[in-house]
């Protein structure tokens, strides 16, 4: 691997998404599971600067030490750190500022490249290639709460395409025999920790729908009433719905008896045939429910995943974000990427169309909380 090369494509990728964006759209952090763009751009150039620069290149000078406290996201090895809501508050240092400091640190890190670089080192490297990766697509998602909740719904980009997945034309559910498969990562490159270990598992037998559910579908339960019967829902769920006055998707607006959908062309008529998206656990749940289905397991999705195209959207599954067997967080700040975040979470499997080329694996496990839709996340029923 090209590291220099490596490391070019991917920061320059992450600019390419913002040079869309006009300066103040770079500040805004409407809730706080989303981030403001400037605070991306400098989160992913601190990570370069502190477990590769700081510890590694012999004389390198730190840009800013109040950098330390201003881009640090949850590492409690590295020391304390602005707090996640006041994200927002940070109108300095200023967009400028920050590009100032992406440039520094990427001129500090070709320097390094060109020299001999360690295996320990080309691992915190690749790793930190793929926590860059992990933050294009937040910013893509967290650009578009952004803007998508402002009330005049400004387009992102009007030329934007969404990557094509054929999911194919087969309503027919999938069937998975009984036994026992192997899951979690194996063989060469690169995969998180939570990928790991390889174990096997026992299945009962099970079917599994090819295709994501579409807006059409996931209409006929609004239309249903499936957001106002309790029947569909778990409690927490149901409190949710009444507590939110949840009545359709995030990013779903009836305009004139007509459903419309907010989109990075801004808003638009809903597209009947696309899948679903922007819907909480608790809303794939109760669709499930209601078509007296389930969702798969993230050990069904796995095994049964070779068998139908994936990557559209993230993909609820029915399972609790727990450690693998043998699962053993690293020594260090790197140690806490994943594993402290194994409790109350759901898994979502598969990718979604603003994921990074080439970032995402069968075996890939991401994970949010039961309630949260700012994602791209989507449906896929089992039985």
């Amino acid at each position: 691997m090209d590291l220099t090369a490596r490391y070019k494509e991917v920061r320059q990728r992450t600019e390419k998404i913002c040079s869309f964006l006009q300066t103040e759209d770079y500040v805004v952090q409407p809730v706080v599971d989303v981030s403001p763009p400037k605070w991306h751009i400098g989160h992913v150039t601190w990570f370069f600067e502190t477990f590769i620069l700081k510890p590694y290149f012999m004389g390198y000078q730190e840009y800013n030490p109040d950098y330390n406290y201003v881009f640090n996201s949850y590492y409690e090895t590295v020391g304390t750190r602005v707090i996640r809501t006041d994200r927002g508050n940070l109108s300095r240092p200023t967009v400028v500022e920050i590009y100032s400091y992406r440039k520094y640190v990427d001129e500090a890190m070709e320097s390094f490249l060109c020299g001999d670089v360690s295996d320990d080192v080309k691992e915190l490297l690749i790793l930190g290639f793929n926590h860059e990766e992990q933050h294009q697509e937040l910013l893509m998602t967290d650009i578009k709460f952004i803007l998508g909740h402002n009330p005049l719904f400004p387009a992102y980009n009007k030329s934007y395409v969404a990557p094509h997945i054929d999911e194919g034309r087969d309503d027919a559910f999938i069937k998975m025999d009984e036994g026992i498969y192997e899951i979690g990562f194996t063989g060469d490159g690169f995969c998180f920790d939570n990928e790991l270990n390889c174990h096997k598992v026992y299945l009962n037998a099970y079917q599994v729908s090819p295709m994501l559910v579409t807006n059409a579908e996931y209409l006929e339960f609004i239309n249903s009433g499936g957001y106002h019967d309790f029947r569909y829902w778990h409690a927490e769920g149901w409190d949710w719905v009444k507590t939110n006055k949840v009545e359709a998707p995030l990013y779903w607006h009836l305009v004139d008896n007509e459903w419309h959908s907010y989109t990075y062309h801004g808003l638009e008529p809903l597209h009947l045939k696309e899948p679903v998206t922007h819907i909480s656990y608790f809303e794939a749940y109760a669709y499930a429910s209601w078509k007296g289905l389930r969702l798969p397991t993230e050990f069904e999705w796995e095994a049964a995943a070779g068998k139908f195209n994936w990557g559209r959207r993230w993909e609820w599954t029915e399972s609790s974000y727990l450690p693998y067997p043998g699962f053993a967080k690293a020594p260090g700040a790197i140690g806490e990427y994943n594993g402290k975040f194994m409790v109350n979470q759901k898994v979502l499997r598969g990718a979604s169309e603003v994921t990074p080329p080439g970032h995402s694996r069968a075996t890939y496990r991401n994970f949010f909380q039961t309630n949260l839709r700012w994602q791209f996340t989507g449906i896929r029923l089992a039985k």
